[in-house]
């Protein structure tokens, strides 16, 4: 029997869902269709284990492909099977679960899994015509479902983990304080991070960025843009001191203070630019604890299922879409700071330093 939560019966919708709808509408940076912009599909790729599957349109009938016989479905019985696994995936709440009907479906077209397989870099392999170059690209996407909990963008890690040198001096009874300071979540008593920046600040001290505790993101960043970590460092600074959590608003905010002095009198966009094209590279393959080498991989964009079953496209393809869609539905999340050790107060050779960590999550 098949069992998987919400995110992973979701890749399965998806199938069902575009070859139901036979056409891949592109979003906005509001996850909106944007109008006129439509991709025909011509066939869908799929890796199982036992092989690669082809299902292709032909008018009302999908043909399936890849194994010694063809098999032929009516797109009239992919949109019903959608629309059941859509409601069915809404009922269920939490945890994994399992669908036999659809089980029973999915293995009578070839399909014995719920994510592709793991020797494929792509969660969806997609054939479309492109009307405005009348050519046949073959794109790549992840899959990204609101239906369950927003995924992250940017994992946490000790790798992510930034590391600031407080200017001034607090007192041994000062720091013990300060690090034991929490806050209550329901039942839960998690450590108060804004309330150990707030407290380091209200002793007359202030946070310095000095690095990254990791080299290889240092460097990727680097490569990314040489200003990047001085730019992330105020970002991660004003999430952990203000009430901002997206990310549009912390580069707004940054971007008013313009705290690296760029030459912004002819209202050049210095740190939005720079932050798409940081969350672009992450979508895209770049991971902290890797050399990352600037080269995207297969996956070249996203596929959103939204809560109410549509599915829209961003792409490398059409860069400036997928740019916006990153940045206004992302946010700046807290990891568990004991598992990547940060938000305490050290001191070596005489100074005293706090760590703060970078996590990225979708906006839900």
């Amino acid at each position: 029997m098949i069992t998987g939560n919400k995110g992973e019966w979701s890749e399965i919708y998806t199938l069902f869902k575009l070859l139901g709808d036979k056409q891949l509408f592109l979003g906005d940076k509001d996850v909106e269709r944007l109008e006129g912009l439509v991709y025909p599909i011509i066939k869908i790729l799929r890796s199982e284990n036992n092989g690669d599957f082809e299902y292709s349109i032909q008018d009302e009938i999908i043909l399936i492909s890849g194994d010694k016989q063809v098999l032929r479905v009516s797109i009239k019985e992919f949109k019903e099977k959608a629309l059941f696994l859509l409601n069915t995936i809404k009922e269920n709440i939490e945890g994994t679960f399992s669908i036999p009907e659809i089980e029973k479906f999915m293995q009578s077209i070839n399909c014995f899994s719920l994510k592709a397989s793991s020797s494929a870099k792509t969660d969806i392999t997609i054939v479309v015509h492109d009307q405005r170059t009348n050519q046949q690209p073959t794109l790549g996407f992840s899959i990204k479902s609101q239906l369950g909990s927003p995924s992250t963008l940017l994992n946490a890690g000790k790798t992510t983990n930034f590391i600031f040198k407080i200017n001034g001096r607090l007192e041994n009874e000062e720091v013990a304080r300060i690090n034991s300071l929490t806050v209550k979540r329901g039942k839960r008593l998690l450590t108060d991070l804004r309330g150990r920046v707030q407290a380091i600040y209200a002793n007359d001290c202030d946070l310095e960025f000095v690095k990254l505790q990791r080299k290889i993101f240092s460097n990727n960043l680097r490569l990314i843009d040489s200003r990047l970590p001085e730019i992330l460092s105020q970002i991660l600074l004003d999430f952990y001191s203000t009430s901002f959590v997206k990310l549009t608003d912390l580069v707004n905010l940054t971007s008013n203070r313009n705290p690296l002095d760029f030459d912004i009198e002819n209202n050049h966009k210095f740190y939005e630019y720079k932050i798409k094209r940081f969350l672009m590279d992450v979508a895209l393959g770049m991971m902290p604890s890797q050399v990352w080498s600037g080269k995207y991989d297969a996956t070249g964009g996203y596929l959103i299922v939204k809560e109410n079953g549509d599915i829209l496209c961003y792409h490398i393809y059409n860069r400036n879409e997928f740019e916006d869609y990153l940045l206004n539905n992302t946010k700046l999340d807290t990891a568990s700071s004991s598992r990547h050790e940060f938000g305490k107060i050290y001191e070596e050779n005489g100074v005293q330093y706090f760590n703060l960590n970078l996590q990225i999550r979708f906006v839900k």
